[in-house]
């Protein structure tokens, strides 16, 4: 097998693993782990535009997450209001119920990372994170993902 072949094959096996474990864990409590991306970045964001949102995702890149933001709101735990910057477009924000069951979805990332640091417990990984961040930023989940780690650059996005 080839290094890059190895280096695909090795990110898909951590994504799959990884997101099977974070749905079981989210899974009590009624949301998917895409939701469950949406509550945490309009928390750690919002309120956001459906574009700046949608710029911000990993779990739907290229695409309005229009459908996963109408389910959020269907549940109670996203609301939709008059943006005050530009009252033309509409902010989605965490309801107080969004807010409540965010706590409950850190809970459950930290538990999965627990599980991660005891796999990697004693090796350094900054290299590997560095390696990682250049391939991933090639592509468009790559650049939410910056977006996310440099919020200055999340908001000077266009609407």
């Amino acid at each position: 097998m080839k290094v890059l072949e190895e280096l695909r094959y090795l990110v898909l096996a951590i994504q799959r693993e990884g997101n099977r474990l974070l749905a079981a864990e989210l899974r009590p409590l009624g949301i998917t782990p895409s939701q469950a991306e949406v509550l945490r970045v309009l928390r750690d964001h919002g309120p956001l535009t459906l574009n700046a949102l949608g710029g911000l995702l990993v779990c739907e890149t290229g695409n309005s997450p229009s459908r996963l933001v109408d389910r959020l709101v269907a549940q109670g735990l996203v609301q939709r209001s008059v943006d005050k910057v530009d009252r033309r477009y509409l902010a989605l924000s965490l309801t107080a119920q969004g807010r409540a069951l965010h706590r409950r979805v850190v809970t459950a990332e930290n538990r999965l990372h627990r599980t991660i640091d005891g796999l990697v417990t004693g090796r350094e990984l900054s290299e590997t994170i560095a390696t990682l961040r250049a391939v991933a930023d090639g592509f468009p989940a790559g650049a939410a993902l910056a977006r996310r780690r440099d919020p200055a650059q999340a908001f000077a996005q266009e609407r």
